[in-house]
């Protein structure tokens, strides 16, 4: 299967270049140079992966992450030029799946990209006969790629997805952010405190009813987070 990679950039040289070492890499690759045109074009074709720059005319990426957000679970990674952590966090608070921060090394992009691909296609070709991962209300269907919560369906991004798997299958069992990180981001961790947190954070939004209190991710001070087993 031939995957095809959206670049979006108002920098039409740092697109150029993206664009020629994807395609040396056998991806299939699209062209916007800010949020409207790529929201065009996620809309007129398949897309398996976003590159999405965060300054930009018209529609910057954060806002265009935003609404793909609303609708779509493409792996989207963030190209920020700037390297506060404020940036970073602001985009995986919108749903972004990951960031690489300007001026990057081609070599990490690729890998980040593959990484991003490798999980996405993994979530979309699971086993086909149901499993079901439950605790409470919280119902998590590895079969059909679904989660529910007290029977109401809730939209997760691909990472949200793989992060609450990964928790479900070792239920009960505190996970540190490092082992969190290095198997779901398929890297080693370096200082992930923060990636981890923030996807975490939006996770609780989604399925907590009250996510300063939560039900089921629970944090073990020092530690990690764990789910808990609750019966009904």
């Amino acid at each position: 299967m031939t995957y095809t990679v959206l670049v979006c950039d108002d920098d039409k040289l740092i697109v150029n270049s993206i664009v020629l070492h994807l395609q040396k890499e056998g991806y299939r690759t699209l062209k916007a140079y800010n949020g409207v045109e790529a929201l065009e074009a996620i809309e007129k074709q398949e897309v398996h992966l976003i590159l999405m720059d965060i300054m930009m005319p018209q529609l910057d990426g954060l806002s265009a992450t935003l609404k793909i957000r609303q609708e779509k679970n493409i792996p989207i990674i963030i190209l920020s030029a700037k390297s506060e952590d404020t940036d970073k966090i602001a985009g995986l608070n919108l749903g972004a799946d990951d960031y690489i921060t300007k001026p990057f090394n081609t070599f990490e992009l690729l890998a980040r990209v593959r990484s991003q691909l490798r999980r996405y296609t993994k979530l979309g070709a699971m086993q086909q006969t149901p499993q079901l991962l439950m605790t409470g209300g919280l119902c998590m269907d590895t079969g059909a790629n679904t989660v529910y919560v007290d029977g109401e369906l809730v939209r997760l991004t691909p990472t949200e997805y793989k992060i609450l798997q990964y928790l479900m299958i070792n239920m009960g069992q505190v996970l540190s952010m490092h082992q969190i990180y290095e198997n779901v981001w398929h890297d080693t961790p370096f200082a992930p405190e923060n990636t981890v947190a923030v996807h975490i954070r939006r996770l609780r939004e989604k399925i907590e009813i009250n996510p300063k209190e939560p039900k089921y991710i629970k944090v073990v001070w020092g530690s990690g987070y764990l789910v808990e087993k609750i019966n009904l």
